[in-house]
Formats: structure tokens, C-alpha cells, sequence
């Protein structure tokens, strides 16, 4: 009996503890965190919402949204440059570009991972540029190699720089 009633209280203490934490959730605006309580749902995720299923491909590649989706998630505010974005030397596709608060980031997303290792033959890593050309970045890069993705990011900031890499090293969404 005295077991019963000590493990009932016990239960109703971890509920009311847990819903009187709040807990920080990505709204549909990028960026932008909202707080929650933790009992409860927030709407994006609410059954029957029509924002709960996602048009970003779940392929085992990369793609845009799921890099953007990736970062945002891991705390980065992006917002995509303006402008057309330019082909760099040694890559065979254009990057999306983004800033990163004060930082610039890069990213080629290619078809495969074979398109990708036919441009890293070419590519020095350590200076994101042609086997034997110059450093023609405004400092020196960070290098991200992730399956079919190369990002290419610009900062001054080792913690940043070391955040963006776990976050795109974990991998692609899986299928």
C-alpha cells in the first residue's frame, strides 16, 4: 500500500514538473524560436496539420531545404544572400550562398556522390580552390564534406565554424 501510493505521487510529481518547463520550438519562420510548454503540441506538429509533412525530398541526399532545415535546427539563422550566386573555380556547380550572422557559407549540392569526387580530385581542400591556384577567398575557408554536399564557410569564429560541421556531418535525412 505504501509502495502504491509513493509511486502515484512520485508519477504526478514528474508530470507537474514536466509540464511547467517550457521548451523552445522552430516556428515556420525561419529562424525563430518560440517557447512552449512542454505539455503541450505545438501546431506544426499537431495530427491533421497540413504543415506536419514536409516537400523537402527524405532520399538519403542533400538538398537545399534539408541543409537549410539542418542548420536552423541546430540554432544558425540563415538568410540566403542576395544576388545570383557565382560559379567558383573547380566546382561544376553554382553554390547557394547564405550569411551566417557576420559569416558567409557556401554550399554545392551536387547530383551524387560521384559528381561530387570528380570535382574534390581537383579541388585543394584546405584552400577550397584548384590544385595549385591561389586562396581566393577573403580568409581562409572551412571545408564540409557530406555525402553529395560541399560546403565552403567563411568565419573567424572556430565555435561556429565547429557547429556547422557537426551539423552537416551528421548526414543527410535519411529515406
Amino acid at each position: 500500500m505504501v509502495f502504491r501510493s509513493s509511486g502515484l505521487l512520485l508519477c504526478a510529481i514528474l508530470i507537474a514538473c514536466d509540464r511547467s518547463s517550457p521548451r523552445a520550438v522552430h516556428s515556420d519562420s525561419p529562424g525563430v524560436l518560440e517557447t512552449v510548454p512542454t505539455g503541450s503540441v505545438p501546431p506544426a506538429v499537431t495530427s491533421g496539420s497540413s504543415t506536419a509533412t514536409s516537400s523537402c525530398p527524405r532520399t538519403g541526399r542533400w538538398a537545399l531545404c534539408s541543409v537549410e532545415r539542418r542548420l536552423q535546427q541546430s540554432g544558425f539563422v540563415l538568410r540566403r544572400a542576395a544576388g545570383q550566386a557565382e560559379r567558383r573555380p573547380g566546382f561544376s556547380v553554382v553554390p547557394a550562398v547564405y550569411t551566417l550572422g557576420g559569416s558567409r557559407l557556401e554550399v554545392f549540392v551536387y547530383p551524387d556522390e560521384a559528381a561530387l569526387a570528380r570535382d574534390v580530385t581537383k579541388i585543394d581542400t584546405i584552400t577550397a580552390s584548384p590544385v595549385g591556384a591561389p586562396n581566393t577567398w577573403r580568409m581562409a575557408p572551412t571545408w564540409v564534406r557530406s555525402g553529395n554536399l560541399v560546403a565552403v564557410f567563411l568565419t573567424d569564429n572556430g565555435t561556429q565554424a565547429e557547429r556547422l560541421m557537426l551539423a552537416l556531418t551528421a548526414g543527410a535525412p535519411q529515406p
